[in-house]
């Protein structure tokens, strides 16, 4: 019989400031127990802009920019460490598309995302990033 490896990987969840300021927190925290995954540290935070650039460091000089790192600067996100098997590529899953329209219904931005600044949540798109992202937010600690 062949064992199968389980691989435990770790991502960075941000819970943007219009999802604290609908008060969705919980209830996108509570999908994300639901599906498996483990929530190994969490707090809440203003993102300074110094770190919000650090953050979104690969999309400085797009259109967007600006109007990303002073909407992630508006207010209050809650950062999280979460872990399981597959959680980088399984997270991103459960988000949705970064468009809401796009997304499909029954992920987080599908269900309550209303447009694709304002999208809720974020998760670290590769196994490095999430290294890097959360030694930004989880450094010392």
């Amino acid at each position: 019989m062949d064992s199968e490896r389980i691989r435990i990987e770790r991502t960075l969840l941000i819970v943007k400031p219009d999802g604290v300021d609908r008060r969705l927190v919980g209830g996108i925290l509570s999908r994300i127990e639901r599906k498996g995954y483990t929530i190994e540290c969490m707090k809440t935070i203003t993102i300074d802009r110094e770190l919000a650039e650090k953050h979104y460091a690969e999309h400085k000089g797009k259109p967007f920019y600006d109007k990303l790192i002073s909407y992630i600067t508006s207010g209050p996100a809650v950062v999280a460490v979460i872990s399981g098997e597959g959680c980088v590529g399984g997270l991103r899953y459960l988000m949705g598309n970064t468009d809401p329209l796009k997304a499909a219904p029954g992920t987080i931005r599908g269900d309550y995302a209303t447009n694709v600044t304002k999208n809720l949540i974020h998760g670290s798109d590769t196994l490095e990033n999430a290294e890097r992202e959360i030694a930004l937010f989880f450094g010392g600690e």
